[in-house]
């Protein structure tokens, strides 16, 4: 799916299918990977550099002048929320034009921004065309979505797809290539219980759409919920992504990006990083400091330094792809 781009997203590759071993998640499952929470930030960066640290501007700055000219540089942003009406943050607009007006400020012009969902609140029409609207401003080629479950409120995510959904396949997930990357658009906020779901059609999907990859192509996974099990309390946990984690251990280099939790969480297991992002719009408590995941009030001038983007930088030859999270402010 591409919102303002002309090319849709890239059809499931064709060739033979690898076998994989394929399980369910089930509650010891759950139980064993719910603790990994509970780490620092650790961002690995190619070419052995580590930030244990969220950015600042000028450190992007700084970068952008030293990047070669045929890296692959992206951004994520996520949770904006427009229509968000609460003492957490009252301009979840403002906020998230501030966080625009900072993408346009890197120092280098992104190949892409994708925005991980919950784009809107409530999932009205006036909210997706206002962050339709909003996102026409960012400085960039193209602009990526996946949807949230604030998204897909009372109608199945049928309104996200009629504004965002263009290109893509089933309930709206896609992939597509650049500059030797694959990248993967999954959605998990449907058919929601507690955890997020993928389901079997999203599946074959991916298993038809990764058979034909060279091991050694870096793969990216964009999804909203967590593909691991951040804290399957609160729902934070896709219940059936083991069966896209078997896939995807064939690749020697993958990256998932996810959002919704509202903060900075990096886990890495094996060949496979994932990245938790912040938000534009109002902080999250951390898992089991608050009986529920709701919306957290801060003091103004402490809000910005809760809210953020990520830049993703990636040279061929290298293992990894660089994660950087820069705060608001």
């Amino acid at each position: 799916m591409t919102a303002y781009d002309d090319q849709p997203g890239r059809e499931p590759a064709g060739g033979a299918e690898r076998p994989a071993a394929e399980h369910g998640m089930t509650r010891r499952q759950l139980m064993r990977h719910a603790g990994w929470f509970g780490g620092a930030v650790v961002l690995t960066v190619a070419g052995g550099e580590v930030f244990s640290h969220v950015a600042g501007p000028q450190d992007a700055t700084a970068r952008a002048a030293a990047a070669p000219g045929n890296a692959l540089r992206f951004v994520q942003v996520s949770d904006s929320h427009i229509g968000f009406q609460g003492p957490a943050n009252t301009d979840v607009a403002g906020s998230f034009a501030e966080a625009i007006r900072q993408v346009n400020g890197l120092g280098f012009r992104p190949d892409f921004v994708m925005h991980s969902g919950d784009l809107t609140h409530l999932s009205t029409a006036g909210q997706f065309d206002q962050v339709r609207q909003m996102m026409t401003g960012l400085r960039t080629d193209r602009v990526f979505t996946v949807p949230g479950e604030h998204d897909s409120i009372g109608d199945a995510g049928r309104t996200y797809r009629q504004v965002f959904g263009r290109g893509t396949l089933g309930d709206g997930w896609y992939s597509f290539d650049t500059h030797g990357v694959h990248f993967v658009a999954l959605v998990n906020t449907l058919s929601l219980e507690k955890l997020g779901h993928l389901g079997t059609e999203q599946i074959d999907f991916v298993r038809r759409d990764l058979a034909g990859l060279p091991s050694d192509t870096p793969v990216v996974v964009f999804s909203h919920i967590p593909l691991f099990a951040m804290y399957p309390k609160w729902g934070w946990s896709t219940d059936d992504a083991l069966k896209v984690i078997a896939l995807l251990r064939r690749f020697s280099s993958v990256t998932c990006l996810n959002g919704h939790v509202h903060q900075l969480f990096t886990k890495t297991e094996g060949n496979i990083t994932f990245h938790s992002a912040t938000t534009t719009a109002y902080p999250l408590p951390e898992p089991g400091r608050a009986p529920a995941p709701t919306p957290q009030v801060v003091p103004a001038r402490q809000l910005k330094h809760a809210l953020g983007i990520r830049t993703v930088d990636y040279r061929r030859g290298d293992q990894r792809l660089a994660v950087r999270d820069e705060r608001l402010a």
